[in-house]
């Protein structure tokens, strides 16, 4: 039988404690003590008294919010500022509601964020995507009271005579000419259908999308679009060409049961006064430029040319159907080519620098049984 000699291990001299054959492996970092495999920002912290720690720690977590949490918080707190200056009634009433929302967004992402609820778990993913989607749904439906609240006073006579004055001709006006109820009934079908194109996008996206950096992409796009549309709807309030120039037009609109939806979706929904910019044409643009521009992945390669197409439709029935006057439209366009082109760089620079430093994603990936890993960067 062979002898076996075993050694007192011997301790290491300096010099052998440099040589890169006593580095630890890159792969063995999880199996390290928490001192040594945390980030370098959170090592700052482990030593010393609590307030160094407790400040290392707090500026961790600040590292780990995402753009989305950025963006989401900063517009509640600018709803707040406008309605602290605003000149209309009810603003206390309205205040609360927006503390509210952000309150308990504030509430979910110290929950997320913080890692209290195991971010890679079932729970944590789901809780904070409802909530995202949830926060900018309340304040959109909240408009409808902060709107008046922040500008109580109307800019239809400016608009009307910016789009005569720039573009020589008002499009809902010059549209007249063509409206029937069968023409009504087609721009209405478009028109409602931007309700069921968003959603056939976003819950999608929310739910099953595995590429976070996809996700994250369309996510500040979408984003950018309705915080900045909400914004800019109290900078420019206005009732639209249905109601301020319901004189001018010589030819009732009247369908059948899709211009009956759009009505009562516009009469029980619609924030009103929410014309400029027109979002009915910045998020069917802002579909259609993303779809274009990832048209190498699924389901995009087929998808784009039905959502460009789509788009068109949409666009032109906000004018038909007086909802909107041309400049609304073309605040729309440029709104969306702002959301796709900025969205995009912000999401990438996100997606690196959360690698950099070794953070949770952006987006917490949700794992279904039958799911297979979720991956993180585009191809």
């Amino acid at each position: 039988m062979p002898i076996i000699e075993v050694r007192e291990p011997r301790p290491a001299t300096e010099a052998s404690r440099s040589h890169p054959a006593h580095q630890p492996h890159q792969g063995s970092r999880a199996i390290l003590s928490p001192a040594i495999a945390m980030p370098p920002l959170a090592q700052a912290g482990v030593s010393g008294d609590r307030g160094p720690r407790t400040a290392a720690s707090a500026v961790w977590h600040v590292h780990k919010l995402a753009s989305q949490d950025w963006l989401t918080v900063g517009y509640l707190c600018a709803l707040l500022v406008a309605l602290a200056f605003g000149k209309g009634q009810d603003r206390g009433s309205c205040m609360r509601l927006v503390l509210a929302d952000l309150g308990i967004y504030l509430s979910v992402l110290a929950l997320v964020r913080t890692e209290v609820l195991k971010w890679n778990g079932p729970l944590c993913p789901i809780l904070y995507r409802i909530t995202v989607v949830g926060t900018l749904l309340a304040s959109f439906f909240q408009l409808r009271e902060i709107l008046p609240a922040v500008s109580p006073w109307a800019d239809d006579a400016r608009i009307y005579a910016f789009d005569l004055r720039v573009f020589g001709v008002e499009p809902s006006v010059w549209l007249d000419r063509f409206v029937s109820p069968a023409t009504t009934e087609w721009f209405a079908f478009f028109y409602f259908l931007y309700f069921a194109i968003l959603t056939v996008h976003v819950l999608p996206m929310l739910f099953l999308q595995r590429n976070v950096q996809l996700l994250s992409r369309f996510s500040i796009g979408v984003l950018l679009l309705f915080t900045t549309g909400h914004l800019l709807y109290m900078v420019v309030p206005g009732w639209g060409p249905y109601w301020y120039l319901s004189g001018v037009f010589h030819h009732d609109l009247s369908g059948g049961a899709f211009w009956k939806l759009v009505r009562e979706a516009v009469d029980a929904g619609g924030a009103q006064k929410d014309i400029f910019p027109s979002l009915h044409t910045a998020v069917p643009t802002f579909l259609a430029i993303f779809s274009f521009r990832h048209r190498r992945l699924l389901p995009f390669k087929y998808s784009w040319p039905v959502i460009a197409f789509l788009a068109t439709q949409i666009i032109t029935a906000t004018m038909f159907l007086r909802w909107h006057y041309l400049v609304d439209v073309v605040a729309g366009i440029v709104l969306a080519g702002f959301a796709s082109l900025v969205g995009q760089r912000i999401a990438d620079w996100e997606h690196a620098r959360r690698q950099r430093l070794g953070v949770q994603p952006a987006w917490m990936p949700l794992v279904y049984p039958w799911s297979r890993t979720a991956t993180t960067r585009l191809p």
